[in-house]
């Protein structure tokens, strides 16, 4: 009995524990580590053994599941993406590491939970290579599903009013500018030293404004904008409930 408990437990964390190479091969392992080489590369470990971090796919260890995104990315640089959501649709999000002491053994992921949505989101379905969250896309993904689509509506047009209120405010930074540009002056003060220049008392509430008009649309439209990139989450978890 104690014998079969040792193997259960061996089992169970070889079951955890795995890499997916592009060629569809599978590694497991008790311990997988992202640690550099003697060059300064990144590579995974698996046990002792070294893979080389281009050719992983996915890889599970007790941090989580990881997707290598270098092909969305320029010159095919690796980086990961960590799946924060798990059904029919997987949802992930890019992930960056920080640089610790070899001998700690292995570099760890900082998550970036932010709750903005753009191409450091990505998702697939099953094993399939992970595709930018964009509205086109998850459209395709999801065209079985009605309410999950009338969700990207909503995004989409949240990023379109947020993207209106940028506009408009960069207008009316710039106006205000050209406004407290246009109307200041000089008057000098002459004096036994030459002519000291100061502004001319003029009025500048229209330029005042304009800029809290901008700062608040701007305000604005990052709030606009993140409150509807929540739908993105809500679309997957929906079309995972079908």
């Amino acid at each position: 009995m104690a014998c079969y408990g040792l193997n259960a437990r061996s089992q169970e964390n070889v079951s955890k524990n795995f890499i997916r190479l592009y060629s569809d091969s599978i590694i497991h392992a008790q311990k997988i580590r992202l640690r550099p080489d003697i060059g300064g590369n990144l590579v995974l470990r698996a046990d002792s053994k070294r893979i080389p971090i281009g050719q992983v796919q996915f890889f599970n260890n007790e941090d989580g599941f990881y997707a290598n995104t270098k092909k969305l990315n320029i010159f095919n640089q690796v980086s990961f993406a960590e799946r924060i959501i798990d059904g029919k649709i997987n949802l992930y999000q890019e992930v960056v590491y920080d640089a610790v002491p070899v001998e700690v053994d292995y570099y760890r992921f900082r998550n970036r939970r932010s709750q903005s949505v753009g191409t450091r989101l990505y998702f697939n379905k099953g094993l399939s290579d992970v595709n930018k969250v964009n509205y086109s896309n998850l459209t395709l993904a999801m065209a079985d599903n009605a309410r999950s689509l009338d969700l990207l509506k909503s995004y989409r047009n949240s990023m379109r009013t947020g993207t209106a209120m940028y506009v408009t405010a960069g207008a009316a930074l710039i106006a205000s500018a050209v406004t407290f540009l246009s109307g200041s002056g000089f008057k000098h003060n002459g004096n036994m030293f030459g002519n000291r220049p100061s502004f001319e008392d003029k009025n500048y509430t229209g330029s005042f404004l304009l800029m809290g008009l901008g700062a608040g649309l701007g305000i604005g439209g990052y709030f606009v904008q993140a409150s509807g990139a929540r739908n993105i989450e809500r679309a997957v978890e929906v079309y995972n409930q079908k």
